[in-house]
């Protein structure tokens, strides 16, 4: 019986792929069946997510020799180090071209493993089977893989789009509440780019999302991957549109290196980015304090931060913040809103105004 719930498509020609949203989908290997096209497999997963859900991968390709890689859990694993004992385990286990590498898991794997897909032989085929709420809606859809440097996070990676994404949303009921809120903080940007009537959908049904309503759920995950599906078919390499998904990013990742990766997650980050984002915003005219305060009163609903960590200075963000993939040029490109739910990317930002915000801020 197919127990496929949604199934959108990512339309980038010959490199095209489904991703599908249901509940137990883990229980249909005919979904994963066409996407394996060699006799081996690798599942790359962490120490978490093993017990819970690596035997259910299993029974998903019972006939394809298969080799289980653990990682450690946590974003400070995001490293060189990680991708270096994929390569390796890969290597002993006489991995080829032909293998197919599953990555089972939140974010941090599905970047990591998905680089080394990128990478590993030149580049093998991969799937996404995200785990997490952000995974879900976020990293796993696009093709961006990577690893953090201790200088900027996501500053190394590859392009490198999956046969197709199965995100089967049974495996949120053991998310923990703040992975939960972590997840929805990329949920929310995604009304804020472009889609106001899905913020107000999100105002009304926050309290079912964290009570984990299935329903809830599948049409908020269903809505924010067809957004970024569409935003990554009519952008694949981030040269324009598609950097419009970085909203609060920024600010967010400058959050994430200075704190130390792992100490807030990427989603409480992206969320007070996010409000700083609406606060250089409402200092150029564009939207006003009325504005800002339903963005911070949203983001409290759904037990998100709305201010950064107090330990960085000012200075320190600028510095972080120079260290970004959207500067071009020795110019930061910032995405900022110019009116509520439509969002801009901008270089012509008033740097003092920038300077107040952050020094307000911290």
């Amino acid at each position: 019986m197919k127990t496929v719930m949604k199934t959108l498509h990512v339309d980038l020609g010959t490199r095209s792929y489904p991703i599908y949203i249901g509940r137990g989908l883990l229980n249909d290997p005919e979904l994963i069946d066409p996407f394996i096209k060699g006799k081996t497999a690798v599942t790359v997963t962490n120490t978490t997510v093993a017990p819970l859900y690596l035997d259910k991968v299993h029974q998903l390709i019972p006939e394809i020799t298969n080799t289980d890689i653990l990682l450690p859990d946590g974003e400070k694993y995001k490293t060189f180090e990680t991708l270096g004992q994929i390569y390796t385990e890969m290597l002993e286990a006489r991995c080829d071209r032909k293998t197919t590498l599953l990555a089972l898991g939140g974010g941090v794997v599905g970047d990591v493993a998905g680089y080394a897909a990128a990478s590993y032989q030149r580049g093998i085929n991969f799937i996404q089977i995200p785990t997490t709420l952000l995974s879900m809606v976020d990293s796993s859809v696009g093709g961006k893989t990577g690893v953090n440097h201790p200088l900027g996070k996501n500053m190394v990676g590859a392009f490198h789009q999956p046969q197709c994404v199965i995100i089967d949303t049974e495996t949120l009921n053991t998310l923990d509440d703040r992975q939960l809120s972590a997840g929805i903080a990329e949920i929310i940007k995604y009304g804020y780019i472009n889609d106001l009537d899905f913020i107000d959908w999100l105002d009304e049904n926050m309290d079912k999302l964290l009570k984990r309503d299935p329903e809830a759920l599948a049409y908020a995950i269903h809505r924010s991957c067809q957004h970024k599906a569409d935003i990554v078919a009519a952008d694949e390499k981030e040269t324009g549109q598609r950097a419009l998904l970085n909203l609060g990013h920024t600010f967010g990742h400058a959050i994430e290196t200075g704190m130390g990766y792992g100490v807030w997650l990427h989603g409480e980050a992206i969320s007070a980015g996010m409000v700083m984002a609406a606060e250089l915003s409402k200092e150029h005219g564009w939207i006003d304090e009325a504005d800002v305060n339903s963005i911070r009163e949203l983001l409290k609903k759904a037990n998100l931060p709305i201010e950064p960590p107090k330990e960085i200075l000012a200075e320190q963000f600028n510095d972080l913040m120079s260290i970004d993939k959207k500067v071009q040029d020795g110019v930061l490109h910032l995405v900022l809103m110019n009116s509520l739910g439509e969002s801009i990317i901008s270089n012509d930002f008033d740097p003092d105004l920038l300077q107040k915000v952050l020094s307000r801020a911290v």
